[in-house]
């Protein structure tokens, strides 16, 4: 069957039918869903059924892969980290971000698959923060494009909630010394597409390089406020392997946490990307 693609919103978001993510992509496909996701930044794919290694070597096709310093692993596929219910605590993961941006060289993408969802709830948000950018005044955004923004990784992993025991105390220090602050710009541009997007989001983002923060933090709160307008953003409800893709460099996502005492499973494979300019 052909490859199909059903957009969901005008700003984000499609449905890819057509494809076995399970077996091994030629160029053609790698190139295909490469250029979905460049065009709707964020791709679903339902009905997939993948093995841990199958996902990893998915995602693998697109680049380098990156193992998360805090959250559980898979132990016999390191690159598949484990956001599970039953393993840790997911609220973190309940507010808008881009993955890893407190890193040098933030997240190009991630494949994420849905192994258990609750009876209700559970579901994620991605917004388009390039959408955001080009609907914002011509001259806010070249104010904007002058200034660089601190990203932080403790603001995420606080000692309150990931150092409860003397083993996830030392983990959270030594993720933070081998992560210090970073700096990007606040607006970075897409190494394939061009286009700009607004590249601070509240999950990471600390404050504003060389802006007195009863200054940052009101300019910080309306980005933020901006980039998740709904116009701006799609809603996926998840079934058992499904499969979303998505382009982390001009998007956040938001997995809600609404279901309380609900199981909810999912392996993502996350694809290290470029340093933001």
């Amino acid at each position: 069957m052909a490859m199909t693609i059903e957009p969901l919103t005008p700003a984000i978001g499609a449905i890819v039918s057509g494809m076995d993510l399970s077996q091994p992509l030629d160029d053609a496909a790698r190139s295909a869903i490469m250029a979905a996701l460049l065009d709707r930044q964020v791709i679903f794919f339902r009905d997939q059924t993948l093995t841990e290694t199958q996902q990893r070597d998915l995602a693998a096709g697109f680049g380098p892969l990156h193992i998360h310093p805090i959250y559980p692993r898979s132990a016999d596929v390191p690159e598949i980290m484990l956001l599970d219910t039953a393993l840790n605590d997911l609220r973190d993961n309940a507010l808008w971000h881009s993955d890893i941006s407190f890193s040098e060289t933030p997240s190009l993408g991630a494949v994420l698959l849905a192994r258990k969802i609750p009876p209700l709830g559970g579901d994620t948000l991605w917004a388009s923060a390039s959408a955001a950018y080009d609907a914002l005044p011509a001259a806010l955004q070249d104010y904007l494009g002058t200034l660089s923004a601190i990203h932080d990784l403790a603001k995420s992993f606080p000692a309150d909630r990931f150092g409860a025991d003397p083993q996830a105390s030392e983990q959270l220090e030594r993720a933070k010394r081998n992560n210090p602050p970073v700096v990007h710009p606040v607006i970075r541009t897409h190494p394939q597409t061009g286009k700009k997007a607004i590249y601070v989001s509240e999950g990471f983002t600390t404050g504003i390089v060389g802006m007195d923060p009863t200054m940052a933090e009101p300019l910080l709160a309306m980005l933020y406020a901006h980039i998740t307008r709904p116009e701006f953003t799609v809603r996926w409800k998840w079934r058992v392997g499904d499969v979303a893709i998505w382009d982390n460099r001009p998007t956040q996502h938001y997995a809600v946490y609404d279901y309380g005492d609900g199981h909810r499973v999912m392996n993502r494979a996350t694809i290290i990307g470029d340093r933001p300019v």
